[in-house]
């Protein structure tokens, strides 16, 4: 399963309602540091699949969940678990460094 992209209309059902964790990447089209991080998130949701989904909302076309969650800076990644923001950060990071964070979340 490749990355799933989320609206805000869609967030609930994709995001709060999945059995699975979920890492939200918060992006923009015009944000370099977003497309350095894309080719491994979606690495990482074919390597975690089934464990982990990764969704990304586009902060240029849905910006509620953003203002909701207070993100302030792109790309901002949050791990949801039974509905709930478990854990945050913000910013591009290596593979590694986003797989380890992973880990430690599920």
């Amino acid at each position: 399963m490749a990355t799933v992209p989320v609206t805000d209309a869609t967030f609930d059902e994709e995001v709060k309602n999945s059995d699975i964790p979920v890492v939200v990447d918060f992006w923009a089209e015009w944000c370099g540091p977003c497309k350095q991080i894309g080719p491994a998130l979606e690495e990482l949701s074919e390597q975690y699949e089934g464990k982990i989904k990764v969704a990304k909302i586009d902060v240029d076309k849905d910006q509620v969940m953003a203002a909701q969650l207070g993100v302030r800076g792109i790309p901002a990644l949050f791990m949801f678990k039974d509905g709930q923001v478990i854990s945050n950060r913000t910013g591009a990071a290596p593979k590694a460094s986003l797989e380890s964070w992973i880990k430690e979340s599920i």
